[in-house]
């Protein structure tokens, strides 16, 4: 005689979250959670692709950036694309199957800031993969319809995650204003760096130069953007930049001046390079404190400008730009690494091997068509 057991119905078990949480500062383990929902504007994407950023290395590797303190597991990572499997009621131009780029920034839209076209200021922002908002290396993640931004039919889902640094390059040449006809120098060939250079050129700068101390990466940055190069010495600043503006001819010094590693030497060195009346900009995070040529900027009358994240237009500017095909973002991939690799992923990243690393989403094959 059948048992009773056999002949009950199936009950379908409920869809998980795979997610890769960072359980303690130098400890990864992988959950499994609740599928998320979603309410009435939001979507859920099924993430594919993430890119590793620095910030991503710096929590793992010491717990904390600044006042963001990790103090609880959290989910990490924040440059994703993936797919919107879900829609709420009141979304209005997302369907299910798009392929999005995620902008993983939801801010309160209700405080004067939001409101003033400065969202990406908002103290109430939930930030993915900043304490305490967990991240993107999951199988699903929920965002407001306005911050998932569609990928033309010939941008890969592998460029799509690479948006968001994209968005950041994007956002700091903004601040730097109309740069046609400019001549623009740019410290550190890692990914902003990079971006910033090719965002310049397609912006329609006159003269991009790179500085960085490690040949191989300007060797990359001429190839990657058409951008001159520059190599760092350990002569001091004001040495550097004499040299550099003898090299490329800037009679009077650089326009603007973007650093993008956040080391006491290149900012010094910046600084130095600019011409009176330049702006120079602030992208890369290094120490808190530095020594600062305060003097210089006072003579120079020039513009120092902080660059934070992304704003509005961005996102959209930046998925032109690929569109368009004046950036493009496929070299700058030098490794990928499967979901259950994730831990390899980092480890390859904090050893500064290639350029820009990949970690797909749960259960995708390496080979997968984007």
């Amino acid at each position: 005689m059948p048992s009773q057991i056999a002949n009950e119905p199936k009950v379908a078990q409920p869809e998980s979250n795979k997610v890769f949480v960072l359980e303690e500062q130098g400890r990864f383990v992988y959950s499994s959670r609740p599928k998320p929902t979603v309410d009435s504007r939001y979507v859920l994407v099924k993430v594919l692709v993430t890119g590793l950023c620095g910030s991503d290395i710096h929590y793992w590797k010491h717990g904390r950036i600044g006042n963001y303190v990790v103090e609880k597991p959290i989910v990490l990572g924040h440059e994703s694309a993936g797919i919107v499997v879900e829609v709420g009621p009141d979304v209005k131009d997302l369907r299910v199957g798009d392929r999005v780029a995620l902008e993983p920034g939801v801010s309160c839209n209700n405080c004067r800031t939001c409101r003033s076209g400065r969202y990406n200021l908002c103290s109430g922002m939930r930030f993915a993969a900043t304490p305490p908002y967990d991240g993107t290396l999951a199988t699903y993640y929920p965002l407001p319809e306005e911050c998932c931004v569609k990928l033309p039919a010939h941008v890969s889902l592998r460029e799509g995650a690479l948006v968001e640094p994209l968005s950041v390059a994007v956002h700091v040449m903004r601040l730097a204003g109309d740069v046609q006809g400019k001549e623009i120098v740019i410290f550190g060939a890692g990914p902003i760096g990079l971006l910033c250079s090719a965002v310049a050129k397609a912006f329609g700068a006159k003269s991009v130069v790179v500085v960085d101390i490690v040949e191989s990466r300007l060797e990359f940055a001429r190839e990657f953007s058409g951008a001159k190069s520059f190599q760092m010495t350990s002569q001091a600043p004001e040495a550097n930049a004499e040299s550099l503006c003898n090299t490329f001819g800037f009679a009077e010094g650089a326009d603007v001046v973007v650093d993008a590693t956040g080391a006491e030497p290149c900012i010094e060195t910046g600084v130095h390079t600019l011409k009176r009346g330049g702006i120079f900009i602030q992208a890369g995070l290094g120490s808190p404190r530095v020594n600062f040529p305060i003097g210089q900027i006072c003579d120079k009358e020039a513009t120092l400008k902080g660059s934070f994240r992304y704003g509005p237009g961005d996102y959209q500017l930046a998925v032109g730009l690929l569109d368009s095909g004046r950036v493009s973002l496929k070299s700058l991939v030098t490794h990928e690494f499967s979901f259950e690799e994730a831990e390899k992923a980092f480890i390859n990243v904090a050893e500064r091997k290639g350029i820009k690393t990949l970690i797909l989403g749960p259960n995708v094959d390496a080979g997968f068509e984007d």
